[in-house]
């Protein structure tokens, strides 16, 4: 449990309301919670989804996990401490961006199921949609977009997920995706249809 530094603090209510929000952007907010091992496709099929989200003209934002440890996260590592609490930090920013009513993704390995879990707690299990994307670790392994494996694999990484650190798989994400067989394009389709059938977006024929 995160310990709680700050006293004498008072949350404030918005003169403004999320359903006002959303009402104006034609859109509900939700959080797509991208998870699997580096090279599954996770960055990917999350900037083509906002890219077709755009198209469709929603507001979108992608939470990529490098990028949030350039800035927001770049006081934490990588061990088991710091991975939980880089996700509790992601778990409350995508809450408040949920909030604004956009649609917001986020890919990270997040390998902790527990992390995971309690991140859907926080945004609210209406709003929060996990996406599995299960690529076999061989097919990982030759992509390796960023040449991790080959660190890892040489020992010049210590603790890296899938290597000598675990990945915990969801038992049940909203949508899987073998992202060895399907193509980001075809992922963000059953993803925009998932978010419609679940009132998060309008379909097209409304």
């Amino acid at each position: 449990m995160t310990k709680i530094k700050a006293t004498n603090v008072t949350w404030h209510e918005g003169h403004v309301s999320r359903e006002e929000r959303e009402k104006l952007l034609n859109q509900r907010g939700a959080l797509v919670w991208f998870t699997g091992l580096s090279g599954s496709g996770k960055s990917t099929i999350a900037y083509t989804l906002e890219h077709a989200l755009m198209q469709r003209g929603h507001l979108s934002y992608v939470l990529d996990g490098d990028n949030i440890r350039h800035g927001l996260n770049k006081n934490l590592g990588f061990s088991a401490e710091d991975r939980e609490e880089n996700i509790r930090r992601l778990g409350e920013v995508g809450k408040l961006f949920v909030d604004t009513g956009v649609i917001t993704c986020t890919a990270f390995i997040s390998p902790y199921r527990k992390d995971r879990d309690q991140a859907r707690e926080t945004v609210g299990k209406d709003s929060f949609f996990e996406i599995f994307c299960d690529a076999p670790l061989d097919v990982c392994e030759q992509r390796d977009p960023k040449g991790l494996y080959k660190k890892a694999r040489a020992g010049e990484i210590k603790g890296f997920t899938g290597i000598d650190d675990p990945y915990e798989p969801p038992e049940n994400p909203e949508l899987v995706v073998d992202t060895s067989k399907t193509s980001p394009q075809e992922a963000s389709i059953q993803i925009i249809s998932m978010l419609e059938e679940a009132g998060k977006l309008p379909t097209l024929t409304e």
